[in-house]
């Protein structure tokens, strides 16, 4: 299967700003593209490609006044798989996990797992340990939170979608990334492409988030969000939470005027 991935993205710059993009194919699906990846900058300017602590590749630069495009327009071939279930994969004892997974344990910026450590402990304590428990918290949290465009927050954390019941797909990741941590399980939040492949159309696209969570020395794909084995997903950037992931990062004012995602199927 192919894909035809791309963004516009503009905003109005009225005082020269850096800003950080995380718009790139992650480097773990690079070699399934089969055009170049690249962000444009238009008007063009100077930019630098790193890669973060996370392992997502990055691009910066700087942006002048006026009106700032970010463009892309790139084929990946897909397998056309459904994301992968193991529902005997086994959770992985925590003297046993490897050092760099271990900080998907932690609290973080969205993700208060002190705080809501008894909730999951009342929730999920008696489901069986491994694939059974993730699951578990994928189905509360789809069957409990409600989705709502209009009631998107930037500032809502694991805890606020706890005791608000809303959200939009970040919400629903944090939630259940949160419970996870609580039972001991390693989990990373994960945005990319997820386009209307296999499934009615939902409407415009955007770009969306779901987590991984890691059992029998991997990670798996889940969502709690849709809670459903999905088609054409295509990975942008992994981290602890929505503030590792950022699609763009400014270090200033940048008001956001144009925004579109492109995510079709080539048939």
């Amino acid at each position: 299967m192919l894909i035809r991935l791309g963004y516009d993205i503009r905003f109005d710059i009225t005082q020269a700003v850096p800003m950080v993009a995380m718009l790139n194919v992650h480097p773990d699906r690079r070699h399934d593209l089969q055009e170049p990846d690249r962000v444009q900058v238009d008007p063009p300017v100077a930019t630098e490609e790193y890669v973060d602590s996370f392992g997502n590749l990055c691009t910066r630069f700087l942006a002048p006044v006026g009106t700032v495009s970010l463009t892309n327009s790139t084929l990946i071939n897909d397998s056309g798989d459904q994301d992968l279930v193991k529902t005997d994969a086994r959770e992985v004892p925590i003297e046993q996990l490897p050092p760099e997974v271990l900080r998907f344990l932690m609290p973080s910026r969205f993700c208060e797992v002190d705080l809501l450590s008894n909730t999951a402990a009342e929730l999920f304590g008696a489901v069986p340990h491994g694939w059974a428990r993730v699951q578990a918290v994928c189905d509360w949290v789809h069957q409990k939170v409600a989705f709502s465009y209009p009631h998107a927050r930037p500032t809502r954390t694991a805890l606020d979608v706890y005791t608000e019941r809303i959200g939009v797909c970040r919400d629903f990741q944090h939630l259940a990334v949160t419970l996870c941590r609580c039972l001991n399980i390693p989990a990373r939040y994960a945005t990319g492409y997820l386009g209307d492949i296999g499934v009615p159309p939902s409407g415009p696209m955007d770009f969306s988030a779901w987590f991984e969570a890691y059992l029998d020395g991997r990670w798996w794909t889940c969502d709690a969000r849709h809670n459903a084995p999905r088609i054409g997903r295509v990975l942008l950037g992994t981290g602890l939470d929505a503030t590792d992931v950022a699609i763009t990062t400014s270090f200033g004012s940048a008001r956001l005027s144009h925004f579109t995602v492109t995510t079709d199927e080539v048939v």
